[in-house]
């Protein structure tokens, strides 16, 4: 049987110490840090190779015109089956 460590804190005693951490920040302090968090994020961003792009960009194409077409096509058929409901009964 595994014992628990007393040591380590639980879950809930780490969520009430980051909210109590957050309420004492001011509102200036808050956004610096969201504008910090932003750029560390987007120092993670690994931008694509021209051959990446443009395979990217050709399934993206791709997908958009095979969507296009079943659009298409249903709107053919719901048309029809519309104008066969209606026009049949006058």
């Amino acid at each position: 049987m595994a014992r628990r460590v007393l040591d380590e804190p639980g879950e809930d005693v780490v969520a009430v110490a980051k909210l109590e951490r957050q309420a004492r920040r001011g509102p200036f302090a808050r956004i610096a840090l969201f504008l910090r968090q932003v750029v560390a994020e987007l120092r993670k961003v690994v931008t694509p190779t021209w051959r990446e792009l443009v395979t990217y960009t050709a399934v993206v194409l791709g997908f958009v015109v095979v969507m296009m077409a079943i659009v298409y096509v249903l709107d053919i058929a719901f048309g029809a089956l519309v104008v066969w409901v209606f026009a049949g009964s006058s």
